[in-house]
């Protein structure tokens, strides 16, 4: 049987595979720009130069992951001589990395010591009786005073942790100061998400200019607002409430940005990574947006013409008390079961991302809100690079404001990429870009088709 289920999926990967275009640039669910290619790039080896030092292997379908582990080694081995490591480190494709890496795991041979799982897809490595992944529980609760559980739990299952992701992921908005000013709108005003309607009518009357965009084949408009809101697309329990009173609300109050106030804009290209949106944005189009810090790379890469316009801010609440972010997307490294060496092999994971050091370097070397939230004051957090540069100092003082509203978020149902590609490509698209469906109808269809896999 396990013959033929490796058979089967052996055939799916080269399938999937051919499927790719060379060089194709794709979007992966949590946010992570990745780049698919026809083969693998050749491995990259850190050598320690010791004679003792143990083999690692690591997988990843990021080329910054791959830069900041690079470093991340040359650091630990640095630190620690009497247990250097030789890293060797792989990048694939998106999809590549995970068909891959789960074909190993359910053959029992051929994966790494250490690999990134995009969040979206954890939930294939938590399924069954018997996790493929190493526990890293012994190094997680010693620091969990000090670290963002809410971002951990995505990564967790009976009580055990087995993954560990590179940033928080928290979301906030962001402003165009130059067309707030112009419409004499003080952002810092704007605490509830009804004043930031208010505030978007300001602005279109004064500048004619939308407050907002929306995303029509993607998800990242309306999934932190519903989460903020305490909603989601599953319960703890396996439910799925993508059709409840609170998502029908929020995709409501989205559609009626559009087409009733009229104070936002079908996003250019449908989606907050196409380059039809970045040209769009920096042009000076649109006087706000609304994502996960990690898109703080994507203005400093993309939409140089802004830089020392745009401020960032905790997102408007709900209401009065509620929560002022969400935290989104993400990618958990873990150890494999297949690894010789797991206390070695989880004790540098710690090293790299939950140490202090590692955690500083998630900010400095990938622009990332750490998992450590008594860094965000540390005084080499504030030390000048691109990100202040472009946006300010004031990102820790978001960071810090913005920690206790991040939760878990239920992406360990194996249904969950479905749910996403669902609401990716009919949900939104019919509410937002058709104006075909109402929000209730979309959703509820969204449903049944979800609930229909149990």
């Amino acid at each position: 049987m396990k013959k033929l289920l490796a058979l089967i999926l052996m055939a799916t990967l080269v399938l999937s595979l051919a499927a790719c275009g060379g060089g194709e640039t794709t979007q992966a669910p949590s946010g992570d720009t990745t780049t698919t290619t026809t083969e693998a790039a050749e491995p990259t080896t850190v050598d320690s130069g010791s004679e003792t030092a143990t083999d690692l292997s690591f997988w990843t379908f990021q080329e910054l992951h791959n830069q900041f582990m690079i470093d991340a080694v040359e650091s630990w081995n640095e630190q620690n001589p009497d247990r250097a490591i030789n890293l060797t480190v792989e990048v694939y494709s998106y999809d590549e990395l995970h068909s891959k890496l789960q074909i190993a795991l359910q053959t029992g041979t051929g994966a790494p010591d250490l690999a990134d799982i995009e969040i979206s897809k954890y939930a294939n490595f938590l399924m069954g009786n018997t996790v493929p992944l190493v526990s890293l529980n012994d190094v997680i609760d010693p620091e969990k005073e000090n670290l963002i559980m809410g971002r951990f739990e995505n990564y967790a299952k009976d009580g055990q942790y087995y993954g560990i992701d590179y940033h928080v992921g928290a979301t906030a908005t962001y402003y165009n100061t130059e067309i707030m000013e112009a419409a004499g709108v003080d952002i810092d005003a704007i605490n509830t998400w009804d004043d930031y309607v208010e505030a978007g009518k300001k602005v279109k009357a004064e500048t004619g200019k939308y407050m907002m965009a929306v995303e029509t084949t993607e998800h990242w408009s309306y999934y932190p607002l519903l989460v903020q809101k305490g909603s989601d697309f599953f319960t703890d329990t396996g439910d799925v409430i993508i059709d409840n009173d609170t998502n029908v609300e929020v995709l409501q109050w989205l559609h009626d940005r559009l087409y009733q106030d009229e104070i936002a804009v079908k996003a250019p290209g449908g989606f907050f990574h196409a380059e039809e949106f970045w040209a769009y944005f920096n042009e000076g189009e649109v006087a706000s947006i609304t994502m996960p810090l990690w898109y703080l790379g994507r203005f400093t890469d993309y939409m140089p013409d802004l830089a020392g316009k745009m401020a960032v801010r905790p997102m408007p609440v709900w209401e009065e008390g509620g929560a002022n972010s969400a935290g989104m997307g993400g990618t958990g490294t873990s150890v494999t079961i297949q690894c010789e060496n797991p206390d070695l092999a989880k004790d540098f994971l710690f090293f790299s991302k939950i140490s202090k050091e590692g955690a500083i370097k998630t900010w400095s070397v990938l622009g990332f809100d750490p998992l450590r939230k008594d860094l965000y004051d540390d005084p080499q957090m504030t030390e000048p690079n691109k990100y202040t540069e472009y946006f300010g100092d004031n990102l820790f003082d978001v960071m810090l404001d913005t920690a206790d509203s991040i939760g878990k978020i239920v992406v360990t149902d194996d249904r969950f990429p479905n749910a996403v590609s669902t609401v990716q490509k009919n949900v939104m698209f019919r509410v937002l870009e058709e104006n075909s469906q109402t929000p209730a109808e979309a959703l509820t269809e969204a449903a049944e088709e979800i609930r229909a896999m149990s």
